[in-house]
């Protein structure tokens, strides 16, 4: 029996590892044909290396809903659609600004205007919200409360988030 149970458990385990594998190839090759890279890349490992730091700012640019849903730790939300650079004006133009939506798309567009006004350190979160939560790190909700829960934007994105409770819009 065990002669059974043995292999059929190897390729199930090896299985899951290649689908997890493939998921993130799928997202990288996705990630390369849709960011232009005109923001810098930081990774959430670096990431969480400078998020203890002074002058450190995580902006969300998701939705309010998506805010709302979970964010990460002491991040502003600024919004994409009706996005004001008024919002971030308190920002020292000198301040790390780490922009992230659900994968990278958004945030860059906000990076790009964020350089435009002067600013001069920002980065976008490589993979954003669905990276920082696949690799285990807290996420927060609207009471700021620890959650397992992740907006993912739309159903076809929703792929890509491998851990945690998905939650799709409403709308």
């Amino acid at each position: 029996m065990n002669t059974i149970i043995c292999p059929f458990l190897f390729l199930t385990i090896f299985n899951l590892a290649l689908t997890a594998c493939s998921q993130n190839d799928d997202l990288d090759k996705k990630l390369k044909n849709i960011l232009e890279y005109s923001v810098p890349i930081i990774k959430v490992e670096e990431a969480l290396t400078q998020e203890q730091k002074d002058n450190v700012y995580f902006l969300d640019t998701r939705s309010n809903e998506e805010y709302l849903v979970s964010h990460i730790p002491n991040a502003i939300w600024t919004g994409f659609d009706k996005f004001n650079i008024q919002k971030v004006l308190d920002i020292p133009k000198d301040a790390l600004i780490i922009t992230y939506c659900s994968v990278g798309y958004r945030s860059e567009k906000i990076g790009e205007k964020l350089q435009e006004s002067g600013y001069k350190n920002v980065w976008n979160l490589y993979g954003g919200i669905f990276e920082w939560v696949n690799q285990g790190n807290e996420v927060y909700n609207k009471f700021d409360q620890p959650t397992d829960s992740v907006h993912t934007y739309n159903r076809s994105w929703a792929k890509y988030l491998e851990r945690g409770i998905k939650v799709v819009s409403s709308k």
